[in-house]
């Protein structure tokens, strides 16, 4: 299948189709395509709806610098100003957009929106009502005259001399091969949820939507853009056993946390570290209690997590047989994830969504804005579909080379071995090695050790990928998956052995370097793709601050 369009978006979900609505808003005339690996209408990491929109900065109560001061102390000062200034500054209209969908957000009784304090400073997380956000944003695109191209995988990005001109890929399903021609892209493919382990070893247990293997990552760092942030190896303390969310939903409601011994732990704000901090010192297990609270504020909480946040979950506690009224809600550590919306991973970008490609902008959790969460999803997938399609105006399209387009068609399908050879090593097998491996070296504690134990195995693994049995087209999609997630890994673990410090508490903790490093080591750690030697080459970048 050959295309052209004028504006590619690769990924559907909260920042790909906002991006792909205002790219449509600004020129209806223009051409908008959204690939999707997975179904538009459940696609993206919300998959369904949320509870809150994290960050909103309401006129005449917070301000976009109060809230720069708390994201400083949540990410110890590793954050450039403009681009999260700027999501901060556009989050009020973002919320507006939403409420013209019809999407509630609820307010008390002086008709002011419900806020939650969940940041070191300000209330910016406001309470929202919308367990079919994603549907509404399925329904937008189709509005707008958006086309989609559902369950197809892209593999590759089309590069010329530092300029992305379109993607390659196949349908997951039929294996029809896709070769797209664009004026301009959009990476909105999400983090890397399918990173090292769950404690249960289920590889789709994950906490992340778990079709984000790393993709975007990996497509844009071996088209030569750099990404930043993949030291900061994060995990959560959520529900055991099910990895579903439920902190925020709690915590900000007057649930408490208690150890083992049935401490309360006492929490400054939403901390995880602190949470963190008890399960690794031996103080654990530990719970959320809501036997405290009034019935009412047990079935607003039960509402929402029944309801939008994992509606499994109402089933999970039903089969165990706990009631909130009565029961604790045990907590255990999530597996480790990349990602800009949870964490500091992503594809290096400017306030405007630009890449350090020409023609290559990104948005959402592909994208290094720290800690943006859904917020940042829609405020940079509205940017970024405002200067793509700037962008797209003074561009032609570019014709493919058809050696180019050869080339990754015969790499792909020769892998397939349809026939079956049961000597081979099954692509699950092969994924849960190499995740093992992420879990035994790359994640915290670090050390020089430890990470070069990791590098000795990367190669080993590219090798014997040729040893994976893959019989069809879903298989195929898994195995370009765990190359995704091995450039991941080795991001990783070369960023974490330039930076000789620990910082963001468990996140970055080196044994060799237990202490954080303000004076060496408060900046960015740059990484690259290696034309010559084929590895990252790692850069360090100062903050850039207000005044740059």
């Amino acid at each position: 299948m050959n295309l052209e369009t004028d504006i590619l978006v690769i990924g559907g979900g909260s920042a790909g189709s906002l991006a792909a609505i205002v790219a449509k808003e600004q020129n209806p005339v223009a051409n908008v395509l959204v690939i999707e690996k997975g179904e538009i209408h459940r696609s993206g990491s919300i998959a369904m709806g949320m509870d809150a929109l994290n960050i909103v900065v309401q006129p005449g109560i917070t301000t976009p610098e109060l809230y720069i001061n708390s994201a400083l102390i949540a990410t110890d000062g590793i954050l450039d100003y403009k681009p999260s200034f700027v999501m901060a500054e556009r989050s009020y209209s973002i919320l507006k957009r939403l409420e013209g969908w019809g999407i509630r957000f609820p307010t008390d009784e002086q008709d002011k929106y419900l806020s939650l304090q969940v940041h070191a400073k300000g209330k910016f997380l406001l309470e929202m009502d919308s367990p079919d956000l994603k549907l509404v944003l399925a329904e937008k695109l189709k509005e707008a005259g958006v086309k989609i191209l559902n369950r197809t995988m892209v593999t590759s990005l089309l590069e010329t001399n530092g300029k992305i001109h379109g993607a390659m890929g196949f349908n997951l399903r039929t294996g029809e091969f896709v070769v797209c021609s664009a004026k301009a892209t959009i990476l909105a493919n999400g983090g890397c949820a399918r990173f090292s382990l769950p404690n249960s070893g289920y590889l789709y247990g994950t906490f992340d939507y778990p079709g984000n293997a790393g993709d975007g990552y990996s497509l844009a760092y071996r088209a030569g853009a750099q990404l930043t942030g993949f030291e900061y190896t994060s995990c959560s303390p959520l529900i055991k056993d099910i990895n579903c969310p439920l902190l925020y939903i709690t915590i900000t409601r007057g649930a408490k946390v208690i150890n083992a011994f049935g401490e309360e732990i006492e929490l400054e704000y939403l901390s995880t570290q602190t949470m963190l901090k008890e399960l690794r010192e031996g103080r654990d297990p530990i719970f959320i209690q809501l036997s405290h609270l009034p019935e009412e504020r047990i079935q607003e909480i039960e509402r929402i997590l029944f309801t939008t946040e994992r509606p499994i979950q109402k089933r999970f506690w039903e089969n165990r047989g706990i009631n909130f009224r009565d029961g604790l809600i045990e907590l255990g550590i999530t597996e480790y994830q990349l990602c800009g919306g949870h964490g500091l991973t992503g594809i290096v970008v400017n306030e405007k969504t630009e890449t350090t490609l020409e023609g290559l902008f990104a948005a959402g959790d592909v994208a290094c804005v720290p800690l943006q969460h859904l917020t940042g999803a829609f405020v940079f997938g509205e940017i970024a579909g405002e200067n793509a399609v700037a962008y797209a105006r003074k561009t032609q399209h570019k014709k493919i080379s058809e050696s180019v387009i050869n080339d990754e068609k015969q790499r792909l399908f020769n892998i397939l071995d349809e026939e079956g050879n049961n000597s081979k090593i099954t692509v699950r097998e092969f994924e849960y090695k190499v995740r093992r491996t992420i879990s035994d070296y790359v994640v915290p504690p670090k050390n020089e050790r430890k990470l070069q134990q990791a590098l000795w195995w990367i190669p080993r693994f590219r090798n014997e990928m040729k040893n994976i049995q893959v019989r069809d087209y879903h298989e195929l999609s898994r195995f370009e998956e765990i190359k995704f997630i091995l450039d991941c890994m080795e991001l990783s673990v070369y960023a974490a052995l330039e930076r000789k410090e620990s910082r963001w508490g468990w996140f970055h903790y080196r044994t060799d370097y237990p202490q954080q490093d303000d004076d060496n080591w408060l900046k960015h750690v740059v990484l690259e793709y290696g034309k010559k030697s084929g590895e990252p080459q790692t850069t360090l970048v100062p903050i850039k601050t207000k005044e740059d």
